[in-house]
């Protein structure tokens, strides 16, 4: 596995990949937005290479089911330039949403689980990879808990339906978390959602949630650490994959966020006795 997360304070690709260095992560997310300057890219990728730092996301994150025509014509222009790009950098995914019909980007509507909406998601999926034929990355559509893939079954049916060798699974095993069912036997429906994928998971997603103890139902994302989510479960069955897995913080606001959570991550690996691949400095600049 490669723990990796969101770094701050850089100011050139150098910096930046010595700040996974330092706080001895192996993976990260790719830093620019796509139409950055093709010889900045070019620095961003170099030093990746240098520090053994996997490029593990860029991400798309928009809305291709967008009322409006205008705006869901360019997140289908912009998600294909976002998988151009993940597979020029050879990133390990690039990943998004399937859409809303929401007035909000990422928000629910009754309508998003609906046979007609999977046929137009299926559409588009499969729309994005002809236009971009990624040769080396995948395509990834991250769970959401009210929107396909909403679990295993729709997962599922999704990579069936859509059925090309460049879709792939996103693991972000909280999003999922949209019973009190799931919740509270989390760990097992981790597994299960790891036997079913195996190796077609290309990335996963680590926070944690926690339960409102107010009616109805209430569910927040919080640290790792301070939920019920099952880390052990989790971990031990990413060390059953692809040893250069990433295992990617993500939505925290800091830098000492993210070296809160990592750090619990970290220390759960070493309880459980799986090692976690770092970046490094290049032979060359150790002392």
């Amino acid at each position: 596995m490669r723990l990796g997360a969101w770094v701050f304070g850089y100011t050139n690709a150098k910096e930046w990949a010595e700040l996974h260095v330092r706080h001895g992560y192996g993976a990260a997310y790719w830093p620019l937005r796509p139409g950055a300057d093709m010889r900045l890219e070019e620095e961003y990728v170099c030093e990746a290479r240098r520090h053994d730092l996997l490029l593990a996301e860029v991400g798309a994150w928009n809305n291709l089911l967008a009322a409006d025509n205008l705006e869901r014509k360019k997140n289908m222009e912009d998600t294909v330039r976002a998988l151009k790009l993940a597979d020029r950098v050879h990133a390990v995914c690039c990943v998004n949403i399937s859409g809303s019909l929401s007035d909000t980007w990422d928000g629910p509507h009754p309508d998003n689980l609906t046979d007609k909406t999977f046929r137009r998601i299926t559409d588009m999926i499969c729309r994005i990879l002809d236009r971009a034929d990624p040769q080396y990355t995948c395509y990834t559509v991250e769970p959401m808990p009210w929107m396909y893939p909403d679990g295993i079954e729709s997962m599922r049916r999704l990579l069936d339906a859509v059925d090309h060798p460049r879709f792939a699974v996103h693991a972000d095993m909280c999003n999922l978390m949209n019973s009190f069912d799931r919740i509270f036997r989390n760990g097992a429906y981790t597994r299960e959602f790891f036997r079913e994928f195996g190796s077609q998971i290309r990335s996963v997603h680590a926070k944690d949630i926690q339960v409102g103890k107010k009616l109805t139902m209430h569910v927040q994302e919080v640290l790792p650490g301070e939920g019920v989510f099952d880390y052990e479960a989790l971990l031990s069955v990413c060390k059953s994959l692809n040893p250069d897995l990433p295992v990617m913080a993500e939505h925290l606001d800091t830098e000492e966020e993210y070296v809160r959570a990592t750090g619990y991550i970290r220390r759960k690996a070493e309880a459980l006795g799986l090692p976690l691949l770092c970046a490094h400095l290049p032979k060359e600049e150790k002392v």
